[in-house]
């Protein structure tokens, strides 16, 4: 009779491209399995489990209905069907980010109590966290020498699909995930709908499709990447989360510069994570500590005007809306959003983050938390606490037409441009919010309030 093994998916939810369940396969027998860890769900709005529900039942449907799905934590989880199906193994891709990496250790620990032992293979990235390294050994601080020395390392081919045949165990369906998490609710979310974004392409096959179809128009992305009103991006930030693609598959098809150095900046800002570990809560820069940041009642009642895209400021309503639609925002907006609530609206970059981890269904951990830093002025690379985007200007000069706000902004429809770049639309429609706050007031405000810190 051939061994029994468990593969245990995470963020790696394909059946292209798997060194973890090639492994698996090799060994004998494999049971499927996915875990509905609380842990990791209770920051997850009702977007991303609905997207993430999605995945799992375009996988299972791959797997011929044979995914076990169960949930609890996932040493208990894991170590009582192992006993129950018989497994003498487990195998997973390895997990870098913090609580992920004390996790697998529980579930070692508790598979080895009772003679199953745990493999832990490949990577969600190209090159492995921990792996770049200075010439003197340190881990990288500034993404520039980061790069040059990250695409030294080789990367390996990516592989077809594994071919097996899947054992079954009783779980619930995936759609179970939309049930759980979503509990860990801020204060100053407390008004704020919590209704699912539309999703859209999920999948293995999809991702594969879309993956193809940029890579044959990847010859555009530097110059038009960032342009909202157009969709020149890859789209390909969700897949990439979940693993239902891998990096080394999308660099295999597309190499134009510009777009393997985004590839460049999640591994990264994954890196600095691994390093790091603090930094998902904390500023990197010590200066934060002392930057003055709002965080009363009036302050919650602006951060929920900008959460629903109400600030009367087009293209940052625009953005918001897309986010609460979609459950995705283009990169060029959400900089600029990030650096309206920062630098405008004068509040923790934490609130955002933790909005953006709620609605985002490519919520990343490592790439969120440090972009958000990037923006506020307070992490690795950051832009200078100087740099305040003005949303007038930047929709001005990468939506000319105002076509993006208009897909967003219903109100703002019958509004051309360049009008329906100003500040409340100068009034085109009664339905839109007049402008929350005067850009250059709170632009003076905001650098006042730096040079105190720095001081």
């Amino acid at each position: 009779m051939r061994p029994i093994s468990l593969y245990w998916f995470r963020r790696d939810l394909r059946l292209n491209d798997s060194p973890a369940l090639a492994a698996a396969a090799a060994a004998g027998d494999v049971v499927g399995v996915f875990v509905l860890d609380d842990t990791l769900l209770a920051p997850a709005g009702a977007t991303r489990r609905t997207y993430l529900a999605a995945t799992l039942e375009s996988l299972d449907r791959s797997m011929g209905g044979a995914l076990c799905v169960r949930q609890g934590d996932p040493a208990s989880v894991l170590a009582s069907l192992a006993r129950e199906v018989g497994a003498s193994a487990l195998y997973a891709t390895a997990d870098f980010a913090p609580y992920g990496r004390a996790r697998d250790e529980r579930v070692a620990s508790a598979l080895s109590a009772q003679g199953v032992a745990s493999f832990f293979v490949d990577s969600p990235y190209a090159v492995a966290p921990g792996l770049v390294r200075t010439p003197g050994g340190d881990p990288y601080r500034v993404f520039t020498p980061f790069r040059r020395s990250w695409e030294r390392h080789e990367v390996s081919r990516a592989s077809g699909a594994v071919v097996l045949g899947w054992r079954s165990a009783p779980g619930e369906s995936p759609t179970a995930v939309e049930r759980f998490g979503g509990t860990r609710r801020p204060w100053y979310f407390a008004d704020l709908d919590d209704a699912p974004a539309i999703v859209g392409a999920v999948g293995e096959a999809d991702a594969l499709d879309r993956l193809e179809r940029f890579a044959a128009l990847a010859g555009s992305y530097a110059t038009l990447r960032n342009r909202p009103d157009l969709d020149a991006t890859s789209r390909l930030s969700a897949f990439l989360h979940f693993g239902v693609l891998h990096p080394r598959q999308v660099l295999e098809l597309v190499g134009e510069e510009s777009f393997v150095a985004e590839i460049a900046w999640r591994e990264f800002y994954g890196d600095v994570l691994f390093h790091r570990p603090d930094s998902a809560r904390e500023s990197l820069l010590d200066i934060s500590a002392r930057l003055l940041v709002d965080r009363d009642d009036a302050a919650a009642r602006r951060f929920q005007r900008w959460a629903r895209g109400e600030t009367g400021f087009p293209l940052v309503d625009a953005g918001m809306r897309q986010l609460l639609a979609e459950g995705w925002m283009h990169n060029r907006v959400r900089m600029v959003v990030a650096s309206f609530l920062v630098k405008h609206l004068h509040l923790d970059w934490r609130w955002g983050a933790r909005w953006f981890m709620w609605r985002l269904v490519d919520g990343d951990l490592a790439s969120n938390q440090h972009g958000w830093q990037w923006c506020a002025g307070v992490g690795t690379d950051a832009a200078p606490f100087h740099r305040i985007f003005n949303p007038t200007l930047q929709s001005q000069r990468f939506d000319p037409e105002g076509t993006y706000v208009r897909r967003y902004v219903r109100e703002l429809a019958d509004v051309a441009a360049p009008d329906i770049h100003e500040p409340g639309a100068r009034g085109r429609s009664a339905r839109y919010p007049a402008p929350m706050i005067d850009l250059a007031a709170e632009r003076r405000e905001a650098l006042a309030r730096w040079s105190l810190a720095r001081s």
